[in-house]
């Protein structure tokens, strides 16, 4: 808990997430101290003040933003949105400079036009801000303040996105390869498998290697928020010894120890950019990438966890294609007796191409793709 003289200015905040890691990104956010943590479909609620902007970003694994609350409330018709937004504090937080650029989506409303929306959110905006600031023209020539919109149901949730670039891009993969899986989605496999940093771990189709890489993240307690920058550390109302901060405290919990953290892939080219990726990352120290075909995979039968996001026939190859790939790999897992499993695939079919069904199944989102996280235990 938070200490009451660190309770100023108290805020709400929202983290957007993939569908199905809601419970994990709750779980980041109360361990990291966050109150009034509350998951919803999509989206979890905290309270928190001007310094968790910097700790929820940095620190965060599973989230894809963290969204300044400006209101929540009903709105079934453009009238109704308008006032909604008018009577919302915009100056408590965009300076008389700012510019504020609207976007969003609507879902289940009446209100179905999206550049309807932006332009009565955009408007009201500026009504508000040219009332409190005393003035007939608003220049927005300085930072940027992107303002989020989501109607939901005929409720309309009005936020700042103190982000900017979604929390998903590190800042270590510039270069992915030709189906890349979304780094907070592979935390959540990471989060999911219970790994811990002491068994080994093996991705036998590691792609641009981002398994191996938020693994040894996790194995570090490294922050996976310390290479980017953010859209609020640019706001002048917070102080930006708060960021420091935020860094220096998240880089005192890291751990240091020896992992067995492996990335294979058939493409050599792949594992050269996973290689690169991890060096960008700080842990190309940490894991071994070679190029290896996944049917051929064996290792000694001590135990270890397998956590991979084999291709499948739905970006990148022909449904047969992939299914072959799943029957081989299934062969040489099959012949491993205490090693665990944890793999992604949207194939409806996969299971029976892998020759054996999953102890567990989760369903998960990689983007709009819907996927099942297979576990054998």
């Amino acid at each position: 808990m938070k200490n009451e003289n660190e309770k100023f200015n108290r805020l709400d905040f929202c983290v957007p997430c993939l569908f199905g890691l809601e419970g994990l990104c709750a779980d980041e956010l109360r361990r990291l101290g966050m109150d009034s943590v509350k998951a919803e479909n999509g989206r979890v609620l905290f309270s928190g003040n001007e310094r968790d902007i910097a700790t929820a970003n940095i620190n965060i694994r599973t989230g894809e933003r963290v969204l300044l609350v400006a209101g929540e409330g009903r709105a079934d018709s453009f009238d109704m949105l308008f006032e909604l937004v008018k009577a919302m504090e915009w100056e408590r937080y965009i300076p008389v400079d700012g510019a504020f650029p609207v976007k969003g989506h609507s879902l289940n409303s009446k209100l179905v036009s999206l550049p309807d929306c932006q332009r009565i959110i955009k408007k009201a905006v500026v009504e508000r801000l040219k009332s409190r600031y005393k003035l007939t023209w608003l220049k927005e020539t300085g930072e940027e303040y992107q303002i989020q919109f989501r109607i939901m149901g005929d409720v309309a949730s009005l936020y700042i996105d103190t982000s900017g670039v979604g929390l998903h891009k590190r800042g270590y993969r510039p270069v992915g390869n030709e189906a890349p899986l979304r780094e907070t989605l592979a935390a959540a496999i990471v989060k999911l498998s219970r790994y811990r940093g002491r068994e080994p771990v093996c991705d036998p189709f590691c792609g641009s290697g981002t398994i191996p890489i938020e693994a040894a993240l996790a194995a570090l307690n490294r922050a996976p928020g310390l290479n980017r920058s953010y859209a609020a550390q640019k706001w002048p109302w917070l102080d930006g010894k708060i960021w420091d901060s935020a860094v220096e405290e998240a880089k005192s919990r890291e751990y240091r120890g020896d992992y067995d953290i492996y990335g294979g892939d058939v493409d050599p080219k792949n594992i050269a950019i996973a290689a690169e990726n991890a060096k960008r990352a700080g842990v190309g120290d940490y894991i071994r990438f070679e190029a290896a075909d996944a049917a051929m995979f064996s290792r000694n039968d001590t135990g270890g966890m397998i956590m991979s996001n084999p291709p499948f026939g739905e970006r990148v190859m022909l449904p047969s294609e992939a299914e072959e790939i799943y029957r081989k790999f299934g062969a040489a897992y099959h012949k491993l007796t205490s090693w665990k499993a944890y793999i992604l695939s949207s194939h409806t079919e996969f299971e029976r191409a892998f020759g054996k069904k999953a102890v567990k199944k989760r369903k998960l989102y990689n983007g709009m793709i819907k996927c099942d996280l297979f576990m054998y235990f």
